[in-house]
C-alpha cells in the first residue's frame, strides 16, 4: 500500500469529481442533441452524438485509472467510498451516453419521412433529464445527500411522461396501421429516455452512498 498525505489524496478526489462533472456535461450535450436531432430529423446532429462516445470513453478511462490507482494508497473509509462511488457513477454515465446513441440511430432510421405528430413530450423528457443530471452532479460536488434524494424523486415525472407518450402512440398505431413503424420508433426513443432516468437515479444513489455510507434504494 502506497503512503501519501491525506491532503494529496483529497486533491486527487477533487480532480475526480471535476472529471465526473466534465463527463456528465458531455453526456448532457448528447441527451440534448439526440432528442433535438430526432425532433428536427437532423442526421448530422445525430452523427455528433455517436461521435461523442469516443470522448466519453476517454474521460471514463481517465477517471477509472485515477480511482484504481488511488485505491492502492492509504485512504480513509470516506475516501474509499468516494472512489468506489465514482467508479459506479462512470458506468451509469456511460450507459446514458449509449442510450443517447440509440436515439441518434432512431433519428437516422426515421429521417426520410415526417413524424406522425410534432414531438412535444419527448423533448420535455429530455429537458427534465438534463435538469436531473445537472442536479445529481451538483449533489456530488456539494456532497449533498438530500439534494441527491430530491433529484431521484423526479424520476417519477419521467415515468409519468413516458406512460403518457406510450399511451398516445399506441392509440395512433391502433387507429392507423400505416403509422405503426414511426410510432414504434418514437416509443423506443421515449423508452430510452425513461431508462436514462433510471441511471440518473443510480447516480443519486451513489452520491448518497458516498456522503453517508448508506446504500439507499431511491426508486
Amino acid at each position: 500500500m502506497v503512503n501519501i498525505d491525506k491532503k494529496d489524496i483529497d486533491n486527487i478526489i477533487q480532480e475526480i469529481i471535476k472529471d465526473i462533472r466534465e463527463m456528465g456535461l458531455c453526456i448532457k450535450t448528447s441527451i440534448d442533441r439526440s432528442v433535438t436531432s430526432l425532433k428536427e430529423q437532423n442526421t448530422s446532429m445525430a452523427d455528433k452524438v455517436i461521435e461523442n462516445k469516443k470522448r466519453i470513453d476517454e474521460l471514463g478511462d481517465v477517471i477509472e485509472d485515477k480511482c484504481t490507482k488511488t485505491m492502492t494508497m492509504k485512504v480513509s473509509s470516506s475516501q474509499l467510498r468516494m472512489l468506489k462511488g465514482a467508479l459506479k457513477m462512470i458506468i451509469d454515465l456511460g450507459n446514458i451516453q449509449d442510450l443517447a446513441i440509440e436515439i441518434a440511430f432512431i433519428t437516422k432510421a426515421t429521417a426520410n419521412a415526417p413524424h406522425i405528430k410534432p414531438l412535444v413530450d419527448i423533448p420535455r423528457m429530455s429537458d427534465l433529464l438534463q435538469e436531473m443530471l445537472d442536479s445529481s452532479l451538483d449533489a456530488l460536488e456539494k456532497q449533498d445527500a438530500d439534494l441527491a434524494r430530491i433529484t431521484a424523486s423526479r424520476d417519477d415525472e419521467v415515468d409519468a411522461l413516458f406512460d403518457q407518450i406510450r399511451r398516445e402512440l399506441i392509440t395512433y398505431m391502433i387507429e392507423d396501421p400505416q403509422k405503426i413503424a414511426n410510432a414504434s420508433h418514437l416509443t423506443f426513443a421515449a423508452r430510452y429516455l425513461e431508462r436514462m432516468g433510471d441511471h440518473i437515479n443510480n447516480l443519486c444513489e451513489s452520491v448518497v452512498y458516498i456522503v453517508t455510507g448508506l446504500k439507499e434504494d431511491l426508486n
